[in-house]
């Protein structure tokens, strides 16, 4: 099953399981990474975060980026450009 096809089909689901197999595990992260970055979560969440924390996250996922994507890819997929 494609991860397109398992996040259209499990983006109800109500259980995200980490920790059996590296498959399951990637389509739970991904699963979950969709759940927060859902509108209504981050127009509550955004707005408690302090300044620390929203550097720490940009820090974060930013780094991922830069070391797991060529800068090719970088700009195709996350500047869409």
């Amino acid at each position: 099953m494609s991860m397109r096809s398992f996040l259209a089909a499990n983006r109800e689901a109500a259980s995200v399981c980490f920790g059996l197999n590296r498959e399951l595990d990637e389509q739970s992260l991904a699963v979950f990474l969709q759940r927060a970055t859902s509108d209504d979560l981050l127009a509550v969440l955004l707005p408690r975060l302090e300044d620390k924390e929203v550097s720490a996250v940009v820090d974060f996922v930013s780094g991922l980026m830069h070391k797991h994507l060529s800068k090719q890819e970088y700009h195709q997929l996350f500047l869409n450009d």
